[in-house]
């Protein structure tokens, strides 16, 4: 008998301990919630600017109606540079030869201003969204060389001079240099600019935007800079431009890029690259679509591009900070998922790090946890 009472004391000091420690234990985890919350209220009121503020400026590529409403509260809180899209490019803001379009551009760079957010202007002179005008005359002909250089300054010197101060860089020339795997043809041939003139406009473009605006950065802007054949024929244009003191200071990286290209390697070595110029670089452009080639009929953002879309992006954004020496600002080529160049056919892309409902998807956690 004595035993039994013995052990039924034991048995009920025993839940009594574990009743204890159960409520210790409770108290702390709901005292770790609360935490936990707090931390993740805390970094939800960040932005990707927040983040990367001791690296290089974060900027996205937008149009007049992107600034308004739910999207241009994200662009406040996420981003501190924008490009515009298309409205400063030739053919949008220069329509006829004695007539400009500021009204779109204006409002893109009254939003910045207002937000303090620093604009990259997109672009001075390409080969294509260049009206006709531009490179034919009234009956359709091709103008002579003098003519073209007239109508090239009087664009560059106007488009400039009207932003001056409040745009802070500017992509002068955009994709001159030819996708041939021939180490031989280095310039885009068939760009008009370059059937009229050949290469001689290429420095004037640079004096001329130096002469309207002395204080703005000036770049050189182009795509597939990781191919080594391509990179090379870019990198020997700018050496020879810088060479013959053209005023050119950076040269921006396009970075329209898939989930398997570039890789690692790759990158870093055209930052090494053009860096070895004394050039600043910036990745202008950046996208990472999720589409294969036209045979890629899926429409669906599965789990696995999830998965290899977070992968891309946390490794080019180890890479952007390793570099963030060389790196002067990196700019996302659209907002979110909801609208992008690369959605074609009915197919999405799904290319940046926030979805069709301005979310951030797993890539964006990618980018910032680090």
């Amino acid at each position: 008998m004595k035993k039994r009472v013995f052990t039924t004391r034991t048995l009920i000091l025993s839940v009594s301990v574990i009743c204890f420690v159960t409520a210790i234990l409770l108290l702390s985890s709901f005292g770790g919630t609360e935490n936990e919350n707090n931390s993740v209220q805390q970094d939800q009121a960040k932005g990707l600017k927040d983040y990367y503020k001791d690296f290089f400026p974060i900027g996205v590529a937008v149009s007049p109606t992107n600034i308004e409403g739910e999207q241009g509260e994200l662009i406040k809180k996420q981003f501190n540079s924008l490009t515009p899209e298309n409205v400063m490019k030739p053919a949008l803001i220069h329509p006829e030869e004695n007539k400009y379009n500021w009204e779109p551009a204006d409002k893109i760079v009254a939003f910045a201003q207002a937000n303090g957010m620093k604009v990259r202007g997109h672009t001075l002179c390409w080969h294509t969204q260049t009206g006709a005008w531009m490179t034919k005359d009234a009956q359709g002909n091709q103008i002579s060389k003098e003519i073209a250089f007239a109508r090239l300054k009087e664009h560059i010197t106007t488009v400039v001079s009207h932003f001056k101060g409040k745009v802070y860089a500017w992509d002068v020339l955009n994709e001159i240099i030819s996708d041939s795997a021939s180490t031989t043809k280095i310039y885009r041939e068939t760009a008009p600019w370059y059937k009229i003139c050949g290469d001689e406009f290429i420095p004037k473009i640079y004096q001329w935007a130096h002469e309207a605006d002395p204080n703005a950065i000036l770049f050189y802007n182009d795509y597939n800079t990781e191919n080594p054949v391509k990179r090379e024929k870019i990198y020997n244009m700018l050496k020879k431009l810088l060479a013959q003191g053209v005023p050119i200071q950076g040269i921006g990286l396009q970075a329209h890029w898939r989930l398997d290209d570039p890789n690692e390697q790759q990158i870093k070595e055209s930052i090494d690259r053009f860096a070895s110029l004394g050039l600043k670089v910036q990745f202008t452009e950046l996208d990472v679509t999720t589409l294969g080639n036209r045979s890629d009929t899926t429409k669906t953002y599965t789990p696995e591009k999830e998965m290899k879309q977070t992968e891309f992006y946390k490794m080019a954004f180890k890479v952007f900070r390793e570099k963030k020496s060389a790196i002067t600002g990196v700019t996302f080529w659209n907002i979110s998922d909801r609208g992008s160049w690369l959605d074609r056919g009915g197919r999405k892309a799904y290319p940046l790090l926030f979805d069709a409902n301005l979310q951030p998807k797993k890539a964006y956690w990618g980018v910032v946890n680090f």
